[in-house]
């Protein structure tokens, strides 16, 4: 089915130091504890008690660092039936399946998906580096993003910057081969 990569762990909160299985396949990539850390240092409390989309969702590390960190509930969003399996996996390990809702689409196509929430307080977007159709992307999911809502995108540095109808972008930060975009609703 696949083969296995190294595992990692989750940096903080409630499932601190709990193994995330990492599988190696074409196309998976995911984030790296530092750049997790990086990442949620910046959300800070806004992870609080909020519905979060984990989209371009992989092996569903960013979600379950934000349920980790008190996030209310995370949708999941992935394409790959791999993924979803693992996903599925490590929710049930770490009793937390009932907080999570996984759905196998493609963004942008799943951000219509009724079974997902109307809005998210934070969305979190890590799709493959090479994906030419991330300004789809963030215009089909900026519709889900609450007012007061934050969305992080995870890019490759080397990349353009995207933006979208509705966004502002409030924050960038530069981290080895990659780049955290931080954006609100206008």
């Amino acid at each position: 089915w696949w083969e296995w990569g190294s595992s990692m762990r989750i940096v903080a909160g409630s499932l601190k130091g709990r193994r995330l299985r990492s599988p190696r396949w074409a196309g998976l990539r995911p984030t790296s504890e530092r750049l997790r850390e990086t990442l949620f240092d910046v959300l800070g409390d806004r992870v609080q008690a909020a519905a979060v989309l984990d989209a371009c969702a992989g092996t569903g590390a960013l979600g379950f660092e934000a349920i980790s960190r008190g996030a209310r509930s995370v949708a999941f969003v992935e394409k790959d039936r791999r993924a979803v399996a693992l996903i599925a996996d490590h929710a049930a390990r770490f009793g937390v399946a009932d907080r999570c809702r996984i759905v196998r689409r493609p963004l942008p196509q799943a951000a219509g998906d009724r079974r997902l929430p109307d809005r998210f307080d934070v969305i979190l977007i890590d799709p493959p580096y090479d994906d030419p159709g991330i300004g789809a992307i963030l215009s089909a999911v900026t519709v889900r993003l609450a007012e007061g809502g934050v969305l992080a995108l995870e890019r490759a540095r080397r990349s353009n910057r995207s933006t979208a109808p509705g966004l502002r972008t409030v924050r960038r930060i530069a981290a080895g081969d990659s780049s955290l975009d931080f954006y609100e609703r206008r």
